[in-house]
């Protein structure tokens, strides 16, 4: 099992649309990506942890709420960040075995993500960065604009490759060779 402690991110809490969070897929999903523990649950409530923090996700069951319209504006999605390519493409690995796939794949060049859509709808990033800490801010003024969004790219593929033995700087290397399609950022949000 994957420790996911090197994960950087604070607290998340959701809004679920179930009587009772481990009713609806939403908690088991959280659970199932993060590799998450539940540190505590009643009939509206769950908490989890993937760390060693007393909790990194809440759930909470509203009575009331309704689906959130498609297109609507607010809060996207939730990134996690993990801290070696390994980790990240086992996730992808572990993940697709249980039958859950990103519905977008993205190189940016700074980072490489993958979008997901939880039950509820909302917006999931799983990413690794692929430039030092030290040169984000200067990446982020010099180089994105060369494709602010940056390239679809195939993570079968990418983890085919990883497995056999292809260095991660290959594997990291982003070539702007196009621009960015609107179908895919479409893809992305909804």
């Amino acid at each position: 099992m994957l420790s996911l402690s090197l994960l950087r991110a604070s607290l998340s809490i959701c809004r679920t649309r179930s009587s009772g969070p481990f009713r609806s897929a939403t908690s088991p999903r959280y659970k199932t990506v993060l590799n998450a523990e539940v540190l505590y649950q009643n009939d509206f409530l769950v908490f989890m942890t993937y760390d060693e923090e007393h909790h990194r996700i809440a759930l909470a069951a509203v009575p009331g709420l309704v689906e959130k319209p498609k297109r609507s504006a607010g809060l996207d999605h939730l990134a996690f960040f993990y801290s070696t390519f390994g980790d990240w493409i086992t996730t992808y690995e572990r993940l697709k075995a249980a039958g859950i796939t990103p519905r977008v794949p993205i190189h940016h060049g700074l980072s490489m993500s993958l979008y997901y859509r939880d039950p509820d709808d909302n917006g999931v990033e799983l990413s690794i960065d692929n430039v030092e800490k030290s040169q984000w801010h200067d990446w982020m003024r010099n180089r994105l604009g060369e494709n602010p969004m940056g390239m679809p790219f195939d993570p079968d593929e990418l983890a085919r490759k990883y497995r056999g033995g292809v260095a991660e700087s290959e594997l990291r290397r982003f070539e702007s060779t196009g621009k960015f399609d609107p179908e895919v950022l479409r893809r992305m949000i909804e």
